[in-house]
């Protein structure tokens, strides 16, 4: 494979705030290389409201939340390529934070909780279900890049026609 690049312009402003006082806001912008803008701030579990943006994505749930979309497409390409026909997606995921070996504040475990619903004549059994999140998990570049513990808790449906 190729080397690729990616990129994230991550831009923070004081607006004239005293900054040395410890009371600036934490607020930002993320920009990606394809024009998304995402409002993104410290988390109220680490600074409190007002200096950090509640409404807004912080760092530990980009974290979670991009383990889990690469996990979904991973996924999702591999069961169509097995023939499963895919109608929807939906993941619960859930990032836990706690104190490390060293008593560093860490990203201990990630769940991965998806719930997958099929459609059409083929319809995983539980096994080969396992199969497909078991090699979606080993292809994930993140969760080839990380130390957290990543478990996967998925579950699926295949309505009646």
């Amino acid at each position: 494979m190729a080397t690729h690049t990616h990129t994230a312009t991550i831009e923070w402003s004081g607006n004239g705030s005293v900054f040395t006082d410890n009371r600036y806001s934490r607020a930002h912008h993320w920009t990606f290389d394809g024009g998304a803008v995402v409002p993104a701030s410290s988390s109220p579990h680490v600074v409190r409201v007002p200096f950090s943006d509640p409404a807004a994505v912080d760092p530990e749930e980009a974290y979670v939340a991009a383990l889990s979309s690469c996990h979904m497409l991973w996924f999702l390409s591999i069961a169509a390529g097995e023939g499963y026909a895919v109608t929807s997606y939906r993941d619960e995921a859930e990032g836990t934070m706690a104190k490390n070996e060293a008593g560093k504040e860490v990203v201990t475990r990630v769940v991965l909780r998806p719930h997958v619903v099929f459609h059409g004549a083929k319809a995983p059994s539980d096994e080969a279900l396992a199969h497909l999140h078991h090699r979606a998990h080993e292809e994930c570049f993140l969760a080839n890049s990380v130390k957290t513990v990543i478990d996967v808790e998925g579950s699926w449906a295949y309505p009646a026609a």
